[in-house]
């Protein structure tokens, strides 16, 4: 019975991650300017300590990829989609190795079941909102399991990066 119910319930994940995909368009990679970064790292840090709140998207209160979207809405006008799955799924992966500041870390048990997201921020931290509220703490933390890192584009032009 345990082995029927974990089927089911990876089937019901997969398939989640199969519906984001096909909801959410595609965004190609080009990094963030450094003023779209500077915009984008203000709203961030005037952020922190906002409480967490689940399913919250600011101004006062977030959750995790309610801050991503808000931050990316307030500090380059870029709409992004609104979990943490969908935001993965939408936009073109790069490799940590590759990871500049403005891109965001995505956390949980697989590529397809993503539960938390973060503003990568330069120096191996990130700022997210996490039950503590808003934080800056270390990409790798020991209690987040780091699944992807993904490149949001600020502008019309695309620019290739090393996938992960």
């Amino acid at each position: 019975m345990k082995k029927v119910i974990k089927t089911i319930a990876t089937f019901a994940l997969v398939l989640t991650g199969f519906f984001a995909v096909s909801e959410t368009t595609t965004t190609t990679a080009s990094a963030a300017s450094s003023d779209d970064f500077s915009s984008i790292y203000q709203v961030a840090k005037a952020h922190m300590g906002a409480r967490y709140v689940y399913g919250a998207t600011g101004p006062t209160a977030f959750d995790c990829s309610g801050f991503t979207g808000y931050v990316y809405k307030k500090g380059a006008g870029v709409t992004l989609p609104r979990t943490a799955q969908a935001q993965f799924n939408s936009l073109k992966h790069v490799s940590y190795k590759n990871i500049q500041k403005g891109d965001l870390v995505f956390f949980g048990g697989s590529k397809y079941a993503i539960s938390h997201v973060g503003l990568y921020v330069g120096n191996g931290k990130m700022i997210d909102a996490q039950n503590r509220g808003v934080v800056r703490e270390a990409v790798h933390a020991p209690w987040w399991h780091a699944v992807g890192y993904a490149r949001v584009s600020t502008s019309t032009s695309a620019a290739t990066d090393d996938a992960n």
